[in-house]
């Protein structure tokens, strides 16, 4: 696992975080999770004087990790990450993502994160990264992005334009097409499978057969709609961001991510993994997180 970032002056973003050099001299994500210990310990100021806190006043300032799993998947993939974060004390949500539109999805996602007191770091795998990209601008408590093996589009971008370009994916030709009710009977919607026989070298070659057989025949599909979509404002273009780069991952492609990472000013880890690498690698995409909420903290 290689952690890097490109050369560059320190620049402010968002008038509220800068990316200093705070990676480079911690000693490890030791220091990142001892600092996001310490966060999650201390105790908020009362909003106003002599107003007594309530069960509804956030018993700290240390941000809810807020992770968004993407199409062919559900929450259950972030289970490895959940339980090393709960480990630490840290709070999360993982909430069903509607996989029905780049726009609607993030509006449930914001809704999501407008409801949760204080500071949100959002954390997207996949298609998940276009959401949390798109929902950031909508959320005031937004602190940062994370981007697991994510797509993370700039605005007019759509996944399909994203994956058009790629080189070493292999999604395209493993997409099936099916239909769901949209209320017209001349005009039903259409959502995109995984081929399930293709879906373990595509989407999850580092996991068991038996595991990888169980999610390909109850993946979760992704409207047509949402992978053409053009995306809106880039939540990555005012927050600092963070990218998990699978290298070995099929479905986006490592030449997609590198870009779209470099593109973001992201802060990356290399981590030799499947798309996936929540699963497989919970630890190393853990790891990440954590050290984000170390330079939050910070």
């Amino acid at each position: 696992m290689t952690l890097s970032r490109e050369d560059r002056n320190p620049v402010t973003l968002g008038g509220r975080f800068s990316r200093r050099t705070a990676l480079g001299r911690a000693a490890g994500a030791g220091a990142a999770v001892a600092a996001a210990a310490t966060l999650a310990r201390s105790s908020v100021s009362k909003a106003q004087e002599g107003t007594p806190m309530t069960d509804a006043t956030p018993a700290s300032s240390a941000p809810t990790v807020l992770l968004v799993h993407g199409a062919f998947a559900d929450a259950s993939g972030w289970t490895g990450v959940i339980t090393e974060l709960q480990a630490d004390g840290i709070t999360v949500m993982a909430p069903a993502n509607p996989l029905r539109g780049v726009s609607s999805d993030a509006a449930y996602l914001a809704s999501v994160a407008n409801q949760i007191p204080g500071p949100v770091l959002l954390v997207g795998h996949s298609y998940g990264g276009v959401v949390i990209t798109n929902a950031a601008p909508q959320i005031p408590n937004a602190v940062g992005l994370v981007y697991v093996a994510a797509f993370a589009p700039d605005e007019g971008e759509s996944v399909l334009a994203l994956a058009s370009q790629a080189t070493d994916s292999l999604l395209g030709s493993a997409l099936r097409p099916a239909e769901f009710p949209s209320g017209d009977p001349a005009a039903p919607g259409h959502e995109l499978y995984i081929d399930q026989a293709s879906f373990h070298e595509v989407f999850c070659a580092d996991l068991p057969d038996d595991l990888a057989a169980a999610m390909a025949v109850s993946q979760r599909p992704g409207a047509e709609t949402g992978f053409g979509e053009p995306s809106g404002p880039a939540g990555w273009k005012t927050l600092p961001s963070w990218a998990v780069i699978a290298t070995a991952d099929l479905t986006i492609g490592i030449t997609g991510l590198r870009a779209m990472a470099a593109r973001a000013g992201a802060i990356t880890v290399d981590v030799d993994a499947s798309h996936v690498v929540m699963i497989s690698q919970p630890t190393a995409v853990a790891d990440l997180i954590r050290t984000a909420l170390g330079t939050l903290a910070s």
